[in-house]
Formats: structure tokens, C-alpha cells, sequence
């Protein structure tokens, strides 16, 4: 198994998770991000994503390892899904244990939002009415804001 991983095969989260688990870990904190049907009013068909793998997984390392550095003892192990993704499919798995909750916590909010700012992972977004790749200047609906 890859600690950190980009595949186009759906996301197991329990293989994530039983690599954070030791004895040394009292808390196991989990994030999974899906596709969902509505965003501000408009309604997805599904989504497509692209990623420059080599690197992705590159940068998902470098994740783990501010992680180790801000919270040490924290165990991360972090997938992210390409292709055509439907509604409910999970995109990603973030996957933090530490010693104690509250590390376990940052560390995983803290991972989500670095592989929003540095990970080369592109999403196009499939509408009922059209189609937009996510961080193109032009906003396909105008009422859509990026989410976070």
C-alpha cells in the first residue's frame, strides 16, 4: 500500500485507515470529500479529475512531512481519486492518528487545505447545463463561488 496515493480506483477508506493505527495512536481523525449534487442552486452530473501524478503524489508526501514537522507523532496517510467520479464517490481520504484528538484534528484540516494550495489535481465540474475545469478565470455560473 502507498501512504500516499493517486489512483482511479474507488477509495478504501479502511486500507487508509489501518495504516495510521498503532499502539502509540489514541486518536484517528478522518476526512473523506465526495461529490455532491448541488452546489449554490446547480445541479452536477458528475465530476472529472486529472492529475500530474508523479508530482501529486510528490507534493501529498510533502504534506505528510509539514505534518510529522508541525505535529510530531503524527501518522498521515492521504489518496486522492481521478477519473469520472458520480454523485457520493469519495475524491479524497485524508487519514491522521496521533497520540492525543486535538493533533489528529489540525493535522487533518491542515492537510485538506495544502492539497487545495500546492497539489497538482485538476477538477471539471459537469453540470446539467455545461461544464467548467475548476480554477479557470471565467466563471461558468456566476453565482458559484469556489468552495473551500
Amino acid at each position: 500500500m502507498k501512504q500516499y496515493e493517486i489512483t482511479e480506483e474507488p477509495l478504501d477508506i479502511s486500507k487508509y485507515h489501518s495504516y495510521t493505527i498503532n499502539a502509540s495512536q489514541g486518536a484517528v481523525c478522518m476526512f473523506t470529500g465526495h461529490v455532491r449534487e448541488w452546489t449554490k442552486g446547480t445541479r452536477t452530473v458528475h465530476l472529472d479529475y486529472e492529475a500530474y501524478k508523479p508530482m501529486a503524489e510528490k507534493k501529498l508526501a510533502e504534506i505528510g512531512e509539514e505534518i510529522g514537522e508541525r505535529w510530531p507523532g503524527v501518522i498521515t496517510t492521504i489518496a486522492h481519486r481521478t477519473g469520472k467520479l458520480e454523485i457520493s464517490d469519495i475524491a479524497v481520504v485524508i487519514v491522521t492518528s496521533a497520540p492525543h484528538r486535538a493533533d489528529s484534528y489540525r493535522a487533518n484540516e491542515y492537510a485538506i487545505e495544502r492539497i487545495k494550495e500546492t497539489v497538482p489535481i485538476w477538477k471539471k465540474e459537469i453540470w446539467e447545463d455545461g461544464e467548467e475545469w475548476i480554477g479557470d478565470s471565467r466563471r461558468y455560473h456566476s453565482s458559484l463561488e469556489e468552495d473551500k
